[in-house]
């Protein structure tokens, strides 16, 4: 605790009128109501009477004060304070008020402000002490604000450093605009050199004034579309007093009360040919693919999708993908995916990776995955072509029970059927061929083919009928 400010204390006008007729008992009884622990100290330093209100837990050790030494009852750095108080009281002069650490065995100290005043002739002095404990916590709880409220500036103000950092090294053209007016409030170095002006000269100007007049209708309206849906469609404008056209996208994001417009710019390429156009014309045959594709970044996100994949993940839109994990959709939780990233990453693509892809809705397809890495750029992203087997399994297998003919087709199972399944068939595969080849060795006589089988005649002709091995309306022998 500090030493405390210079107490200035007013005294009354008239006290012997005033305080006329007050006897001891009323002063106690003020003195006790007036402070939190009173003392009165004698002309040797040592407590001869006390009166207090702070609290049950004290009482004992308070009470034990009287008849010690007033510098006894308080910590090794209050000796000297004590002295002073007492000094200067003795002197009958206005004593300065000081902070007092009283120490307890069992218990923290107890911080009271004390201020002293002569009793009487014989060296008598009251000390009257303000608990400072509330004081104390409230400064402690102040401190920690304090300091909880420096480590979140601080923190704001990373953030904000790798903002600005980002936002001035990004060779992408980006505006940020105010919704209400749509007054430009910040433009990075990337746009400023695509409009051919400097920052200072962009900021505070109307977006409109940067696009051209033909442009500007298709722009307001995307940017209407974003206020009202948080996202928008891309869209071809073109920038006033040049040929050069641009593909601009913009979403939306609030900062305290306001809300601002975030518009992204992709110039175009040399040669007169937009590199926006090419993007577009490639963006729409992806998305006029009969295969599906998806497009998902390196924490297996999804960024794009064509209809082909939201017919077989059973989805209305794209935006009911967007962001979500592939793995909802594609292979077996945990195994697939992690297979095909993993080959992705250590050779480049893959080619006709057997799977199945989940419906939203359960239905499950069996599928054949080819991917891509791309990782020029510098966020990795990963594309793959996820393309339905089931028409070309149904032309060697047909449905309706018919068995597979081969081995390979079999293997070639692992992954889309259960082993239960793939165990079934296959017995059903060499019971067909063990039938087919007794019949051909006993030259298509049923009898001896059962007998050469091992099984009874009516049991052939159920497993020949299972199969459609032969013509069981005759023209077979029986015997």
């Amino acid at each position: 605790m500090g030493t405390g400010a210079q107490l200035t204390v007013s005294q009354f006008r008239d006290p012997e009128t005033s305080l006329l007729g007050l006897d001891a008992e009323v002063a106690a009884r003020v003195i006790s109501a007036a402070a939190d622990v009173a003392l009165v100290v004698d002309a040797d330093g040592v407590i001869a009477d006390l009166a207090f209100g702070v609290g049950e837990a004290r009482r004992m050790s308070l009470q034990s004060w009287i008849g010690q030494a007033w510098v006894d009852t308080v910590a090794e750095d209050s000796v000297s304070k004590v002295k002073a108080l007492l000094e200067e009281a003795g002197r009958d002069s206005a004593a300065r008020a000081r902070e007092i650490n009283h120490r307890f065995e069992d218990s923290p100290d107890l911080p009271i402000r004390y201020s002293a005043v002569r009793l009487a002739d014989d060296g008598r002095v009251l000390a009257i002490g303000r608990d400072l404990r509330e004081i104390a916590n409230l400064q402690q709880q102040l401190v920690g604000a304090q300091q909880t409220m420096e480590r979140e500036y601080a923190r704001l103000r990373h953030l904000e450093t790798r903002y600005r950092l980002l936002f001035q090294i990004s060779t992408e053209p980006v505006l940020i605009a105010e919704t209400s007016s749509d007054r430009i409030s910040e433009v990075n170095p990337a746009a400023a050199e695509l409009f051919g002006e400097t920052t200072d000269r962009l900021v505070g100007r109307n977006l409109a004034s940067v696009f051209s007049t033909e442009a500007w209708p298709q722009m307001r309206s995307m940017l209407d579309e974003v206020k009202v849906t948080g996202a928008s469609r891309d869209v071809q404008v073109g920038l006033p007093f040049s040929e050069t056209t641009v593909r601009a996208s913009a979403s939306l994001f609030r900062r305290e009360s306001s809300s601002f417009y975030l518009v992204r710019l992709n110039a175009a390429g040399a040669g007169g040919e937009s590199l926006a156009g090419e993007d577009s014309r490639l963006l729409e045959v992806l998305r006029g693919l009969p295969d599906a594709f998806v497009l998902i970044d390196s924490e297996r996100r999804v960024i794009a999708v064509n209809g082909s994949f939201l017919d077989l993940a059973q989805l209305a839109t794209e935006q009911q993908a967007r962001r979500a994990s592939l793995e909802d959709w594609l292979g077996r939780p945990g195994v697939d995916l992690n297979i095909l990233m993993a080959n992705l990453r250590e050779h480049g693509s893959v080619r006709n990776f057997a799977t199945v892809l989940r419906g939203q809705f359960g239905s499950v397809e069996e599928v054949e995955v080819s991917g891509v890495a791309a990782t020029t750029g510098t966020e990795p992203c990963y594309g793959f072509m996820i393309r339905p087997v089931i028409s070309r399994f149904d032309l060697e297998t047909p449905l309706g029970g018919e068995l597979p003919s081969s081995v390979q087709q079999l293997t070639g199972m692992v992954g889309r059927v259960p082993l239960k399944e793939i165990i079934r068939r296959t017995t059903d595969v060499i019971e067909s061929l063990c039938i087919e080849a007794a019949l051909e060795v006993s030259g298509d006589n049923r009898a001896s083919a059962a007998q050469m089988l091992g099984l009874s005649r009516q049991s052939l002709y159920a497993k020949l009928r299972r199969h459609g091995i032969g013509d069981l309306d005759g023209g077979s022998s029986d015997s």
